[in-house]
């Protein structure tokens, strides 16, 4: 940045608070060129009623030249001939309804430029963050969330990256004004990255090296819980004599009100969660879960869950066959193992429909892949009216002429987010428009 030759002749106090200024004004401009500039849908004002579709229910099978109504942003009939007073009619003759896609395991609204560092607020400085939530830094207004809507996905997990424990996660709207605008009560969740190993050395003293790092890091870790849960016990007996932010936090996951949700994908990894989560008797949610089907029995015996990110990865190791990774969610179905899928990231969350799709051709049913973004991954964050097409669901809708789980023959025409028709321009959409015309 340039300096103006009058701000030299400052004194050094003023020149800085000038400077500071200007740096201020300078990444003000910045910022706002990150802001979209569609506008959030109002609250729907008058009934809907969607005309001879094909709705794919996620809980109660598909439903062929079906009439659905939505008012007041909730499904209140699904049937055959409907009829209702003062109500908009859409005609969707051979046309899908699905449920709105639900983004698992995301930074969406947190990232902006991965590698632009001023843009980036997925991650927090320190090990144990237990009260920091995520939410807190969602922009509403980021340029990517247009570009993720508009392949059917309405809602997200916003998640916070890290190492250790790293704070909590929320459910957000993709369409709102504000962050409070944007949340939806779920149930509290708090993310904890597993220590990794890593290939270990063929070198003795290399090899102590590696392995006494990762004892460190887990001994860490069951130190932090112990923590906890020496604080939970005093606040339970009101012997607290001063306040920890960090153990505060923590006090809904010992007393069963929230989920714990461990990043994990070695089974070495995944036993070491299972046992902590046993100690505390912790509500267990393995997000990766590339090894869980081959631990069935130890997950199902504490009602653990499984979000699996990994449907469009390499094999994570050498030997593996080239398709494990594809056919893992059917293994995870085979096993009784309650799953939904995960796509981790921030603008590649649009590639959700994508993985789901995926699963189909390696052995889950076209009904399981639905289920795994909608219904399920509702499930998993503790939501009972989300992710389905049923009467009392909330109206988050795609209603597109194709498979939406088939980015070849989706052609998604209109989105709704609690029967508002949502705004599906989008960034990208406008530049290929302005290059059109070149």
């Amino acid at each position: 940045m340039t300096i103006n030759p009058l701000i030299t002749k400052l004194t050094a106090p003023i020149q800085n608070k000038l400077s500071t200024l200007l740096l201020a004004l300078s990444l003000s401009v910045c910022m706002s060129a990150n802001a979209h500039d569609m506008i959030p849908a109002p609250a729907q004002s008058e009934a809907l009623l969607f005309k001879n579709a094909t709705i794919h229910t996620a809980i109660d099978g598909v439903k062929t030249n079906s009439d659905l109504l939505i008012e007041d942003g909730k499904i209140t009939a699904i049937g055959t001939a409907l009829v209702a007073p003062n109500v908009t009619v859409v005609d969707a003759t051979e046309q899908h309804i699905y449920p709105g896609l639900i983004a698992l395991d995301t930074s969406i609204g947190l990232v902006e430029v991965e590698m632009m560092r001023a843009s980036n607020d997925s991650y927090e400085v320190g090990e144990i963050n237990p009260q920091l939530e995520a939410v807190t830094a969602f922009n509403p207004d980021s340029e990517i969330i247009p570009t993720i809507r508009v392949n059917g996905i309405t809602h997200a997990q916003v998640v916070p990256q890290g190492d250790s424990l790293a704070g909590q996660s929320s459910l957000v709207s993709l369409d709102s004004w504000t962050i409070e605008d944007a949340l939806v009560p779920s149930t509290k969740g708090f993310h904890l990255y597993w220590p990794k190993q890593g290939s270990l050395s063929q070198d003795k003293e290399k090899r102590k090296k590696q392995l006494d790092e990762y004892n460190a890091q887990v001994k860490a870790v069951t130190t932090a819980f112990s923590n906890g849960y020496r604080y939970f016990l005093a606040h339970q007996a009101k012997k607290v004599k001063k306040t920890d932010l960090r153990w505060q936090a923590l006090l809904p996951l010992y007393l069963g009100q929230a989920q714990l949700f461990v990043h994990a994908n070695t089974q070495k990894q995944i036993e070491e969660a299972v046992s902590l989560a046993k100690q505390y008797q912790f509500k267990l949610i393995i997000v990766g879960g590339y090894d869980a089907w081959r631990l069935a029995e130890l997950i199902n015996e504490i009602e653990a869950k499984v979000i699996y990110t990994h449907t469009l990865s390499l094999p994570m190791r050498k030997d593996e066959p080239i398709d494990l990774s594809f056919k893992i969610p059917a293994l995870l179905k085979q096993a009784n193992i309650p799953f939904a899928l995960g796509f981790s990231s921030d603008w590649n969350s649009r590639n959700l429909p994508l993985a789901a799709g995926q699963t189909v051709a390696y052995g889950l049913t076209q009904q399981d892949a639905l289920k795994s973004v909608t219904l399920d991954a509702a499930r998993m964050l503790g939501v009972d009216d989300m992710g389905a097409i049923a009467v009392g669901f909330k109206a988050n809708l795609v209603l597109s002429q194709g498979d939406i789980l088939d980015p070849m023959a989706t052609k998604i025409k209109q989105v709704y987010i609690d029967g508002r028709e949502i705004d599906l321009n989008n960034r990208q959409q406008q530049l290929y428009q302005k290059y059109l015309k070149r």
